[in-house]
């Protein structure tokens, strides 16, 4: 298996930052000389294990930290993108690609946003008919991508409101459900609460200040519609400060991540960090025994353990992926070294897509990654239904996994062999980065490769990958 060096200089330089003190004063703090951390905020050493204790000690510093956050992220979406066609030439080592991440994220972001800029004006140009005279046809950032990766680049985890979330559901207990504190704080607002057979989920009359939830949908999804009007009606501050720090390009953007905070505030709610966190450890992380306990469905509770990154109180790093029947991803966020594709679809070989023909059950994969980390993968197809004959029926598939160091907390590994190299299958991220040459399900060619066309062999491809 890979191993993988530490280099953490963005972090030490906000460590130090942060406390308020020099190269000099930080290094004699840590025990180190002068040019060995200037070296290591450089990205030119890893960070020791020496260090690593001495920031813990001297700084309180949650270590887990150090290998999480930006950089993985940022180097995956860049190397992607800079597999782009428009580049022609060779792809710069993935050592450099780490380099920029880490050393440089304000600008690697924004030769990302540069990036996508430049797809959706060719995407516009290409459907120039359509597009010519229309105002919203300049090059601008998609709102939904835009908000997508505000959330990717947060972890997936925004303090300030599961820390409200938490604190809001801590008024419920054996007298009060979370469904009946969450009615009781409505009318507080003075919003009525009433069911209708309706197909709308939710409808808000704020003229009435009455909200009508539909009496067809589901107890987990009518407590979390309750919830996320409550995050509307009562922590509307909260979530206006906090798009007020995200800074984003557009109304549009700005009203699509205000739904998301509700919602990831209904879900924290639903499903407060400290109880949560210490019910998956005590049932290994049981997606089924989570959903019972919690009232919530098996896709939320998949969606919130990817969200456990609390500073100081982290539970497993997981992804997590929702797919649809055409392989589209709807929902996407990892807190691994795996990170999904920005364009396209998902891997083939990923067990996500096979869920589809075994409805109702989980499907378990031992997977490899090109760089030689190892997962363990659950997937499940979740279907939703309108509520009445006739009416069309949503189906995806969901998958979550760790890397399979972490196999020991999950019950979902039990009885699985993960020290035989032959039981992991090779997955990649997409196609057109993936450096497997032999791979019988690839749909395109890998860019960073050189292709070889002979007209008098022909294997599982047309062509041979060196």
């Amino acid at each position: 298996m890979a191993t993988q060096k530490l280099y953490a200089g963005a972090k030490l330089r906000e460590t130090r930052t942060r406390a308020g003190l020099t190269q000099k004063d930080f290094a004699a703090r840590l025990g180190l000389s002068l040019p060995y951390l200037n070296q290591m905020e450089n990205n030119n050493r890893p960070v020791s294990t020496n260090v690593v204790l001495a920031l813990a000690a001297e700084f309180g510093l949650d270590v887990t930290e150090l290998s999480t956050g930006d950089g993985e992220r940022l180097a995956s979406d860049l190397r992607e993108v800079l597999a782009d066609p428009v580049f022609d030439g060779e792809m710069p080592p993935m050592a450099d690609i780490r380099l920029a991440a880490s050393n440089a994220p304000g600008l690697a972001r924004a030769f990302l946003t540069l990036h996508r800029q430049y797809r959706q004006t060719h995407e516009r140009l290409a459907s120039l008919d359509e597009a010519l005279g229309r105002e919203d046809a300049r090059a601008s950032p998609s709102p939904w991508e835009e908000v997508r990766d505000f959330f990717h680049y947060c972890d997936n985890y925004i303090d300030a409101v599961d820390r409200a979330a938490e604190h809001f559901a801590s008024r419920s207990g054996p007298d009060a459900s979370i469904r009946d504190v969450a009615v009781a704080a409505l009318g507080e607002a003075g919003i009525s609460v009433s069911f209708a057979d309706r197909e709308a989920l939710r409808h808000y009359d704020g003229a009435e200040r009455h909200l009508c939830l539909s009496s067809r949908s589901a107890p987990q999804t009518q407590s979390f519609q309750l919830l996320l009007q409550v995050a509307l009606s009562r922590q509307n501050a909260l979530l206006e400060a906090t798009l007020d720090l995200a800074r984003f390009q557009s109304p549009a953007a700005r009203d699509i991540a205000k739904i998301g905070l509700a919602n990831y505030f209904a879900g924290a709610a639903l499903m407060p960090y400290g109880a949560f966190l210490q019910k998956a450890r005590a049932c290994r992380h049981d997606l089924e025994v989570l959903a019972n306990h919690f009232g919530a469905s098996i896709e939320q509770v998949a969606h919130r353990l990817s969200t456990l990154q609390r500073p100081g109180a982290k539970g497993i790093p997981f992804f997590f992926v929702r797919v649809d029947q055409a392989g589209t991803i709807t929902k996407r966020h990892s807190a691994t070294r795996l990170q999904f594709a920005r364009f396209g679809g998902a891997c083939p070989l990923w067990n996500v897509h096979r869920a589809f023909e075994t409805p109702g059950h989980f499907l378990r994969q031992l997977a490899e990654t090109p760089d030689g980390v190892r997962y363990i993968s659950l997937a499940r197809d979740i279907s939703k239904p309108a509520g009445h004959f006739g009416a069309p029926v949503r189906r995806y598939a969901i998958s979550l996994g760790c890397e399979v160091r972490h196999a020991s907390a999950l019950v979902y590994a039990d009885g699985l062999d993960v020290t035989r190299d032959n039981a992991f299958e090779p997955i990649g991220i997409s196609c057109r980065i993936c450096e497997r040459r032999d791979c019988h399900q690839r749909s395109v060619p890998p860019l960073e490769r050189r292709l070889v066309v002979d007209p008098d062999r022909r294997g599982v491809l047309p062509y041979r990958v060196e």
